[in-house]
């Protein structure tokens, strides 16, 4: 049954306007982060992942720069506590790391948790009940009192524990299934747990508000937040953390607007793992503010190689379309975007360009280690002459002349679009060759000899039909020269409309030139030719012979 009217919406606002946030259009510094990969990212998948590979996965936690990391719920399984004992007994948690470990407000798993974290350098301590309206009605039937009171006892209970032992402790408190829950009593909750923990400058405690699953539009999370952060008691000894996930979409816009609103911290996951349909992506939220120019506080310069770990240790796919991280997130198919990003090249270096201002390109793909050769310009059937011209000249070198990008763009989209693929670099290149490089279906050019007598006087020896021939004129130069012997001996014309030439694979002596010519035909068209040679001039011929060929040639 598709009905609309069984549903209603779940959330309720803060019972006064907390809207200060809108005020607001950018955020000037990273949050806090932490990362839930190793527990709630991994309580998701369908095969958790083994020991080694949680191992292998808080390595590459700490490497990004995560200092933070919740590493499970250790009086949960066998598994996760001897995870936790590990990390602890091998050493293998850096000073400044802490690591987080959550549990339920009941006294004996409150307990195991303890004996669980013993000897780590520095550990969270991260307690939870449920405060919403329809978990205490329809799960635990208590009262708002006594829902409160398990979260007091629970806050007793860790701090006698954490006075008994020795290690560096800090506490924090989530009323779980916060979007749920009335905003007012949730602050009543969060205040008794803080009054509890005293909280001090040196020994702050943390108050994470979970969108345990996603209610609202992200202003109203943003307002609930911002009600806390002006209401919270001992508020300046106080982080305000923030747990969304994503079951309507909006994980990073409610991250982004919380902080906004006074959260101080975020957890989330690599790409978005967890419950359902995740939780926040902290990749997407540190790059966000990496790409106005914010330091996010993480080392995210490899993101392939970040994502190829992450995808063999979880068994989970990114999307091709992830933000900043997807195989085409930077990719340009289309012809006018391809021209833009290739003009917006061309302008930074010219203009010595301190910020990025590319159009299509967010930030620069090389910043997440990726190329622009097989991630920005794409090439199909729905490039353009830009995009391919692009390709050759950053792949191979080759800087094709303006008047011979069309000709060329409607060849290499033939051939995508017959063969219904995308083409490669090396496939561009091929084309490109093919089509103008050597082409000599009608005539080759065996010899050519220049004498300068009043001008330049040439002798072109042609070989046609198995027949050879030798052809003289003269011009104001070599390449006009022998435009003039070919229109002569061919009786059609051999104008050049377009000449251009460059140094191809700069290597000194060993470096080649390549010539690109145009001529107009005796239809009007333009038709061209290219030649790579030592020798400029040869490569000059060269490439007049394949476009005169062309001109000639009827399939």
């Amino acid at each position: 049954m598709f009905d609309y009217r069984q549903y209603k919406r779940g959330y309720y606002m803060p019972p006064v306007p907390c809207n200060d946030w809108v005020t607001k259009d950018h955020i000037d510094k990273a949050p806090l982060w932490c990362s839930v990969d190793l527990r709630d990212g991994n309580q998701a998948l369908i095969e958790p992942m083994s020991l080694e590979e949680k191992l292998e996965f808080f390595k590459m936690l700490v490497k990004i720069g995560f200092k933070e990391i919740e590493v499970g719920f250790p009086a949960a399984s066998d598994t996760e506590y001897t995870f936790l004992r590990t990390l602890i007994e091998n050493n293998m948690i850096p000073q400044d790391v802490t690591v987080q470990v959550l549990t339920q407000a009941r006294e004996h798993i409150i307990k195991k948790t303890f004996e669980a974290v013993k000897g780590a350098p520095n550990a969270i301590v991260h307690v939870y009940n449920s405060t919403s309206v329809a978990q205490r009605q329809q799960v635990f039937k208590k009262s708002k009192e006594e829902i409160k009171q398990i979260a007091i006892e629970g806050a007793k209970l860790l701090k006698e524990l954490a006075e008994k032992e020795d290690g560096n402790f800090s506490f924090e408190y989530s009323p779980e299934s916060f979007t749920g829950t009335e905003p007012e009593y949730a602050l009543e909750v969060c205040n008794a747990v803080i009054d509890i923990w005293q909280p001090t400058p040196d020994r702050k405690c943390i108050i994470n508000l979970p969108s345990t699953v996603q209610m609202s539009l992200p202003h109203v999370f943003a307002s609930q937040v911002e009600y806390f952060h002006k209401n919270l008691h001992n508020r300046d000894n106080v982080i305000i953390s923030v747990h969304p996930h994503n079951d309507r979409g909006s994980g990073v816009s409610d991250a982004e607007l919380a902080v906004l609103a006074g959260a101080d911290r975020v957890e989330g996951t690599l790409f978005g793992n967890g419950e359902r349909t995740g939780n926040v992506d902290i990749v997407t939220l540190a790059m966000n503010l990496y790409s106005q120019g914010v330091d996010p506080l993480l080392d995210l310069s490899d993101i392939p190689h970040i994502a190829e770990t992450y995808e063999r240790l979880t068994q989970m796919t990114i999307s091709d379309r992830h933000p900043y991280c997807g195989k085409l997130v930077f990719a340009a198919f289309s012809g006018s975007h391809q021209d833009a990003i290739s003009k917006g090249m061309h302008y930074k270096v010219e203009h010595d360009e301190k910020f990025w201002t590319v159009p299509y390109l967010p930030i620069n793909p090389e910043d997440v280690g990726r190329t622009y050769d097989s991630d920005v310009i794409r090439i199909n059937s729905q490039s353009g002459k830009g995009g391919v011209a692009y390709v050759l000249e950053n792949s191979f070198g080759m800087i094709v002349p303006k008047m011979m990008r069309e000709d060329l763009g409607y060849a290499v989209k033939s051939v995508s679009d017959v063969n219904h693929k995308e083409l490669s670099p090396d496939e561009v290149l091929e084309i490109f060759e093919k089509r103008y490089k050597k082409f000599t279906p009608v005539f080759k050019i065996t010899e050519v000899h220049f004498r300068q007598i009043d001008g330049i006087q040439t002798t072109v020896t042609i070989e046609q039909n198995g027949e050879t021939v030798n052809v003289e004129a003269s011009g104001n130069g070599r390449l006009d020269a022998v435009s003039n012997a070919l229109a002569s001996h061919f009786n059609k014309p051999c104008e050049v409309c377009c000449y251009e030439e460059h140094t191809l694979n700069n290597k000194g002596s060993e470096s080649s030139a390549i010539a690109y010519v145009g001529i107009t035909g005796e239809d009007g068209k333009n038709y061209f030719g290219v030649g790579i040679d030592h020798d400029i001039i040869r490569a000059s011929i060269d490439a007049m012979e394949s476009a005169m060929n062309r001109s000639l040639y009827t399939e």
